[in-house]
């Protein structure tokens, strides 16, 4: 059956502290809503996905999730309750079969959990993943402790919550605006039958500023690093630029080639190709095509920094080492390292960059030409 996932991204998070809306904030490297909208776009049950937004947080919207097979976004209103049918009617033109309602501040939902919901959703119109309630409970006013509560049927609900599209709209367009605490709780005020799967611990609603440092501690344990190679030479010759690492060296010569011909970038790139296992900088821009002649060789490097993001990679560290008899580089380096930095987005101490010489021997030691390796290490939450 098809079905679409409403990934629900109009709050303004305020208890979560931070400049920005909580869905927006960086976790592991990336916005927390792109690591709630990635799980949907890999699904291979999921057909669509879109996100339901407040209008002002666009220009944040569209950075978070470039890149991303989404729908066009949706507006939603001054609740979650409004947010979500201003979702439901804005995917009616598509009538799917399902739809998954997520909050976009649960970034850390599973496929299994997803496949346990559209599962149920064969044989109900309803579902919420939920958890048992384990702790003992109380009631309180201020600071007294007034009574206790029952706990035995009580039960912790998270998303994604699935139902039958039409039931839910339906459902949706009769509850009055009674701030309903999620789209079950709407389901069962219009009749629906709703029933539960087993939840996830690890699905938590990132809430509280302290949310924020647990969850970074988790993606630190649980994240898959790769590192990657890439190597470039290009032949001295008159009558060019010498650029290197991004910034232009005073010399008598520069390096051949159809760009600007720029070893440590174009090493750079195809080290970052690699971590996602992309080819080479030639498959991408072929030095046969005249839209890069004498190009910048850091549109090169910010391709390859979009296909890694695309996989859910963080850049942490590269390491380049320059080849070069002539000129001396050492007078260099520092600019290299601030420009590298500024165009990986890291941090200085994330960027090495070294010169050495060949002692004279081979093509690098007559002056021939200049050679660059690079490694590159990146973050991943998942396998890419």
């Amino acid at each position: 059956m098809n079905c679409v996932a409403l990934v629900v991204a109009a709050g303004a998070g305020i208890r979560a502290g931070g400049e920005i809306p909580k869905q927006y904030r960086p976790l592991g490297g990336r916005p927390v809503l792109r690591h709630s909208a990635e799980l949907f776009c890999r699904h291979p049950a999921i057909d669509a996905v879109a996100v339901v937004i407040a209008p002002e947080h666009r220009p944040l919207y569209e950075e978070a999730v470039a890149g991303l097979p989404l729908l066009p976004p949706i507006v939603g209103g001054p609740t979650r309750q409004a947010s979500v049918r201003a979702g439901l009617e804005a995917l009616a033109y598509r009538a799917p079969d399902l739809v998954l309602v997520h909050d976009a501040a649960r970034p850390f939902c599973s496929r299994a959990l997803v496949d346990r919901v559209l599962r149920a959703l064969e044989r109900h119109p309803a579902v919420l993943p939920a958890l048992p309630v384990v702790d003992s409970l109380r009631r309180t006013r201020g600071e007294r402790v007034l009574e206790d509560v029952e706990r035995t049927d009580l039960v912790r609900v998270q998303t994604p919550q699935g139902f039958i599209f039409g039931a839910i709209l339906d459902a949706h367009r009769r509850a009055p605006p009674l701030g309903f605490p999620d789209d079950g709780a709407v389901a069962a005020w219009a009749g629906l039958p709703v029933i539960h799967v087993p939840g996830e611990e690890d699905n938590v609603k990132l809430t509280l500023p302290e949310d924020f440092t647990l969850a970074e501690r988790r993606l630190v344990a649980a994240a898959v690093r790769r590192t990657a190679q890439g190597i470039d030479v290009h032949r001295l010759v008159p009558g060019r630029r010498l650029v290197l690492g991004g910034i232009e060296i005073p010399f008598a010569l520069g390096l051949e080639g159809h760009s600007d011909a720029d070893v440590v970038l174009h090493a750079l790139t195809d080290a970052i190709l690699g971590l996602v296992g992309a080819g080479d900088i030639g498959e991408h821009f072929p030095p046969r095509d005249p839209r890069w002649r004498d190009a910048d060789s850091s549109l090169f490097l910010r391709r390859a920094l979009e296909l890694l993001s695309g996989a859910g990679g963080v850049l942490e560290h590269v390491d380049v080492t320059i080849l070069a008899e002539r000129p001396k580089l050492a007078p260099h380096r520092a600019a290299m390292r601030e420009r590298l930095a500024a165009l990986l987005g890291l941090g200085a101490g994330a960027v090495s960059v070294k010169a050495t010489t060949t002692e004279g021997l081979g093509f690098v030691g007559r002056g021939e030409g200049i050679m660059a390796t690079a490694l590159a290490t990146a973050r991943f939450a998942h396998a890419p």
